[in-house]
């Protein structure tokens, strides 16, 4: 892992692959680390040069104040195009997921010339916040469970990584997998104060952060091939709101994992990687 810097920020990178090969340039909800590394590698052995990236306030990239961020999504937005054209001079295909899903749509339709395709992954057409009448909202019950629970300290390793793996039971993703990843996302974050290792863990600053103007009405004028990846038990962003994406962006295609929620398991990561090579 290093950083590259790019649009007057630095961004926490992770290289797989030979970088001479097109690049696949991954953003993160809100860390690298929600982009699995088998598939991360199952891309790389099918000819790409893979990129996983941390958005602002996460992982190594600059991180000033997850809790009032002085930005918007539109600089995050800004940031996936200059870190593709640093890296390449190609235009790249973008990828993102949860969150950084939001971010990927921005980018790609303010700054089209810097992306030739596009995959979402667990993500919808709308900012946090309220959702549209015509998107399903998250599961309630599922979400009193998820966020009646106690916060853990979050200068604890090991407590914040047994909290992981009771939210991914709850959501109905792998309980072991979270607990390893957080672990790794706790060792990667600067320092151990406690709001940055919980928006490290948690992606807070999207609660903090302005995300108008509204896109959604603007997803049909993406002219570059798009997938939309989404688990059919994904209780956080409901699958509806993948098939709305996929209804919305034209000639977009729609890869629903069946016996997965909001995580992509490492089962199905070959599956989504030749989803994403397909021509």
């Amino acid at each position: 892992m290093t950083t590259v810097d790019a649009n007057g920020v630095t961004l926490g990178v992770e290289h797989f692959g030979d970088a001479a090969a097109p690049l696949v340039l991954l953003a993160g909800a809100t860390t690298m680390l929600s982009w699995p590394d088998a598939l991360c590698e199952a891309l790389a052995r099918g000819g790409r040069h893979v990129v996983r990236y941390d958005l602002r306030d996460a992982g190594a990239s600059t991180t000033v104040d997850p809790q009032a961020p002085a930005y918007t999504l539109r600089d995050l937005a800004a940031d996936a195009a200059a870190l593709a054209r640093e890296l390449d001079g190609r235009p790249a295909h973008l990828a993102g997921i949860g969150v950084g899903g939001m971010v990927a749509q921005v980018a790609a339709l303010d700054h089209p010339d810097a992306f030739s395709a596009l995959t979402l992954a667990g993500t919808r057409p709308v900012a946090p916040g309220r959702v549209d009448k015509d998107l399903p909202d998250h599961d309630a019950a599922t979400m009193d469970r998820l966020f009646s629970r106690s916060m853990p300290d979050w200068s604890d390793r090991a407590a914040v990584a047994e909290f992981a793996a009771g939210g991914a039971e709850i959501l109905g993703d792998d309980p072991a997998a979270a607990r390893a990843t957080a672990g790794r996302i706790w060792g990667r974050t600067p320092g151990t104060e406690p709001a940055v290792q919980m928006a490290n863990q948690l992606g807070m600053v999207f609660s903090k952060l302005d995300c108008k103007p509204r896109w959604r009405e603007r997803l049909s004028e993406l002219a570059i091939p798009a997938l939309v990846v989404h688990g059919r038990r994904d209780p956080f962003f409901p699958v509806g709101n993948g098939e709305a994406l996929a209804r919305e962006i034209p000639d977009a295609r729609l890869l629903v994992l069946e016996r997965a929620a909001t995580a992509i398991p490492d089962a199905a990561a070959g599956k989504v990687a030749a989803a994403m090579l397909a021509p």
